[in-house]
């Protein structure tokens, strides 16, 4: 299985870090290998546009179905039977497969995964032994290295982590900071424009019903996964701060185009009425 996953991922996405960086190298580009993960990023993040477009389109079809899902558990909610037909036929009413959002995610997960581990290795590679370890996976001669890489983006090493840095840099925590409040941009972008379940919702359910966790648990996950992404940030290789940092600025993007601003828009008018006092 492993030899499978590193024939169809690994080893692909590798020989393109690689030719990238022998690109951005022999037009003599500064910092070669960070472009490199930047360009790769960007690169994968195209192919995989089709698959991560569906499932956001699929996340809006959703949403926007919710007030009449909610209307339909509490009406059935004595009779699963019944409340299962109901879903089913306004999935047909409004032409909704509930689970075409599950294969476009299926399908990107072993691609960021693979990413991932490519650059975990890449930043690492500070030794010839390291080196001969990446040349062994390439399939063109003109893509091996013949020594190692420079690994420094801008003055700081892309394969020390923040924490390792701050005692010298102590604006270097700006990083984790700006890749936490990028992951919050992009997840409140991904909620409804009412912010989180809408408030039809709240009002056709009881106090304490499951609007109401939902919401909660929204609120909760709004805070808690960009915070986890700024630690990690923070404790891992700057070279996956860069890489993550691309990843989600595209997520953004990408989110804009499709679905506008989605449950940020709320906050950016809040900003702007402040703004204007």
């Amino acid at each position: 299985m492993g030899d499978i996953f590193f024939v169809l991922f690994i080893q692909p996405i590798t020989n393109l870090l690689l030719f990238f960086y022998q690109l951005f190298t022999a037009v003599n580009f500064p910092y070669a290998l960070g472009f490199a993960i930047v360009a790769l990023t960007v690169f994968v993040r195209l192919l995989i546009y089709p698959f991560a477009s569906a499932q956001i389109k699929s996340s809006m079809q959703m949403q926007k179905l919710s007030p009449h899902m909610a209307r339909i558990k509490e009406r059935y909610k004595h009779d699963k039977k019944r409340q299962q037909e109901e879903m089913m036929k306004l999935y047909k009413e409004h032409g909704v497969n509930p689970a075409a959002g599950c294969l476009p995610m299926i399908i990107q997960i072993p691609v960021i995964w693979s990413l991932y581990t490519v650059l975990i290795g890449a930043v690492a590679a500070n030794s010839i032994q390291a080196i001969n370890k990446i040349n062994e996976a390439l399939y063109f001669p003109y893509l091996k290295l013949t020594s190692v890489w420079s690994a420094y983006f801008f003055g700081f090493p892309l394969f020390d982590a923040p924490s390792k840095l701050f005692a010298s840099h102590p604006l270097i925590v700006l990083i984790p900071v700006v890749t936490g409040i990028f992951q919050l941009i992009l997840s409140k972008m991904m909620m409804p424009a009412s912010g989180g379940v809408d408030s039809k919702v709240k009002k056709s359910q009881p106090a304490g019903g499951t609007a109401d966790f939902q919401t909660a648990f929204q609120s909760q996950a709004l805070i808690i996964f960009p915070v986890m992404i700024g630690v990690f940030s923070y404790t891992l290789p700057l070279g996956l701060s860069l890489y993550w940092n691309t990843l989600t600025i595209f997520g953004i993007l990408q989110q804009y185009l499709l679905g506008g601003l989605g449950g940020l828009k709320p906050w950016i008018e809040k900003v702007k009425l402040v703004s204007s006092k």
